[in-house]
Order: structure tokens, then C-alpha cells, then sequence
């Protein structure tokens, strides 16, 4: 994808964008609540700030992603390819994450209330000041970078 494409502050609520290649794009501040990002590859796209509250990002590919402070309230994130990705800040209350990989994500302070991570693959995630969905057990109950296969 070329690096220059800019939607930074984009209207694209409700679109269609399954499958896009939209790896390295800058949507910080892009409005794409309810939209369909299934399968879209979004590798290193910087989505900081940006409204995805209902979206669908099922099987996205979010490696290296920013997504600080990004509003994924009742998204779909299910099997959703995280690997790396920072989500500082992000409110992820209500969404779907089962299945997800989020090894070494960055979810410092991220709100994941009411979040399903059932067989989300945590290893590595900074989880600092989060808020963790109700049951998720306590963390420090772990050794120092050890993570359950499935939660």
C-alpha cells in the first residue's frame, strides 16, 4: 500500500471496506463506526483517535497498528491478527476479541469492560492500568511474562 494515503479525519461510517489493503494508511481521527473492515489488512495504519464503535474487523491484520485512544466499543475483533499493536488508551468495552492475537500489544490503560477474550492469545500485552473484563482473573497471579495459551 502507498504509505501517502491520507484519510486522516475521514467520513467512512458504514462503509465497506472488506478485504482493503489499507496497510500503512494514516486514518487517525476517521470516523468508521459500523463499518466492515473483515479481513482488511490494516498493518502498520495508524487509527489513532479513530471511532470504530461497531465495526466489523473480523480476521483484520493489525500488526504494528496504533490505535491509541481509539473508540472500538462493541467491535468486532474476533480472530483478529493484533500482534504488536498499540491500543494506549483505547476503549474496547464490549468487543469481541475471542480468538484474537495480541502478543505484545500495548493496552495500557485500555478499557476492556465487558470484553470477550475467550482463546485471545495475551502473551507478552502490556495490560498496565487496564480495565479487565469482569471474571479475567488477576494478572499478578501469573509469573513475570508468562501467559495462558487461552483465557
Amino acid at each position: 500500500m502507498d504509505s501517502s494515503l491520507d484519510l486522516n479525519g475521514g467520513q467512512l461510517a458504514g462503509a465497506d471496506l472488506n478485504r482493503a489493503d489499507l496497510s500503512e494508511a494514516n486514518l487517525s481521527n476517521a470516523k468508521l463506526m459500523d463499518s466492515i473492515l473483515s479481513g482488511a489488512d490494516l498493518s502498520e495504519a495508524d487509527l489513532s483517535e479513530a471511532h470504530l464503535s461497531g465495526a466489523d474487523l473480523s480476521r483484520a491484520y493489525l500488526p504494528r497498528a496504533i490505535l491509541n485512544g481509539a473508540d472500538l466499543t462493541h467491535s468486532d475483533l474476533s480472530s483478529a491478527g493484533l500482534t504488536d499493536a498499540r491500543l494506549i488508551g483505547a476503549d474496547l468495552s464490549g468487543a469481541d476479541l475471542s480468538g484474537a492475537t495480541l502478543r505484545r500489544a500495548n493496552l495500557s490503560g485500555a478499557n476492556l469492560s465487558g470484553a470477550n477474550l475467550s482463546g485471545a492469545d495475551l502473551r507478552g500485552a502490556i495490560l498496565e492500568g487496564s480495565i479487565l473484563p469482569e471474571g479475567f482473573g488477576r494478572i499478578d497471579a501469573l509469573p513475570a511474562g508468562v501467559w495462558p495459551d487461552t483465557l
